[in-house]
């Protein structure tokens, strides 16, 4: 039995590194950038008139001038014309180009406008006013977003207004999710009194969702020979095969035994944790790894997001931000095993507080609902006191 840190330790060490593709821009979302997006010119690419109004050459106004005739008018999307007499002034309208010859921008609200004439109730005008300057925001040629970045909507946004409709991202691993048990029967099912509806699978099929993984659903049963026949083909097809079920000690948990026959490297099968303790990490020669996660709810959902996104997130050359929560209440464990407690989060006085979640055994599903993550106590320790500061590993990035 090996300890979190060293369990963790070993799932890094067999990172997979995935190749990069090209996928279109709206593909792109919340995939992985495997390239720097650089400014293609200057950001904004011109002097932009940020308020409607009009544009005028401020030197007129320091030297006591108030009116000024209207010579043309500059709207958005148009291409930038010339103040012909510093005497006048161009109407502008917000996102257009600041004319020649022209240094600030009146409002509307501090204009009269009769005849033409556009007269200025101000005291005052400073050059460049209601103006964004060129390239004060980035200049060409200037990284905007770094390689390793999740694509959220608004680096979409700036992929498109540099040109990129086709983006390089790291290509996410093909993922394999089998349930195990005789005693499942799927959702449409009315279960025997020994049987259950399959769970964990769509549990687990929801949260490869969210990272973007699109993955197939497996069912093996306890029979070691018709586990073996549908794993055949599975370890031709995936980069990951992750498993609910049938790897602990039970008279009918074959998975282990069938998966190192058809040739897994058993890299651990047992860690100083609860829950999961019995998780079983494994490889095979074609590089596709393996993530046995113990059959309660708990235990699978904890297993996969400490040990399988972790192997995700260096695989695909990202890091979390880490989130640090206080404490709420005290928590005793006695058992020289690092404790998982699940957590729901809430703002205090600007404290993020973790108020653990009441979970009676690993098979609690429906505590299992309130948590909004969880946080590891080491096993060196056993009374936590309220107050503490702990790192939360968040369900939801």
């Amino acid at each position: 039995m090996i300890s979190v840190q060293e369990a963790l330790s070993l799932v890094v060490s067999h990172k997979k590194d995935l190749s990069i593709e090209t996928v279109d821009l709206l593909q792109s979302y919340k995939r992985i950038l495997a390239q720097p997006v650089k400014a293609d010119r200057d950001f904004p690419p011109f002097h932009r008139v940020t308020m409607d109004g009009i544009a005028i050459n401020s030197t007129a106004f320091e030297q006591g001038q108030r009116s000024f005739t209207i010579e043309a008018i500059q709207p958005a999307g148009s291409p930038q014309i010339q103040l012909q007499s510093a005497q006048n002034c161009i109407e502008v309208m917000t996102g257009a180009m600041l004319p020649v010859n022209t240094n600030a921008v009146i409002r509307y609200e501090d204009l009269t406008i009769e005849n033409q004439v556009a007269t200025i109730n101000l005291d005052t005008v400073t050059t460049y006013q209601n103006v964004h300057l060129q390239g004060t925001d980035e200049k060409a040629g200037n990284v905007l977003v770094q390689a390793g970045e999740q694509i959220t909507p608004a680096i979409i946004a700036i992929m498109a207004s540099v040109g990129l409709a086709e983006v390089q991202v790291y290509r996410l691993p093909k993922v394999a999710v089998c349930s195990t048990g005789d005693e499942l029967v799927t959702v449409t099912e009315q279960p025997q009194a020994h049987q259950i509806r399959q769970s964990n699978s769509y549990m687990l099929l929801a949260a490869l969702k969210q990272e973007g993984i699109l993955a197939n659903s497996y069912y093996l049963p306890d029979e070691p020979n018709a586990m073996i026949a549908q794993l055949l083909s599975m370890l031709q097809q995936y980069d990951v095969l992750l498993f609910s079920g049938a790897v602990s000690k039970g008279k009918f948990d074959f998975l282990p035994q069938v998966l190192q026959q058809l040739g897994m490297q058993t890299i651990f099968h047992s860690i100083a944790q609860k829950p999961g303790k019995p998780l079983l990490f494994g490889k095979f020669n074609t590089g596709a790894v393996v993530f046995g996660c113990p059959g309660n709810p708990v235990s699978t959902w904890v297993c996969y997001q400490l040990y399988f996104r972790t192997w995700l997130y260096v695989s695909l050359q990202q890091k979390p931000k880490p989130v640090i929560a206080t404490l709420t209440k005290d928590i005793v464990f006695k058992p020289a095993l690092t404790q998982h407690v699940l957590v729901k989060l809430k703002q205090v006085d600007e404290k993020l507080m973790a108020e653990p979640v009441d979970t009676s055994t690993s098979g609690d599903m429906v505590n299992l609902m309130q948590a909004e993550g969880f946080i590891s106590l080491p096993a060196e320790q056993t009374h936590f006191s309220a107050g503490s500061l702990f790192p939360v590993l968040l369900f939801d990035n």
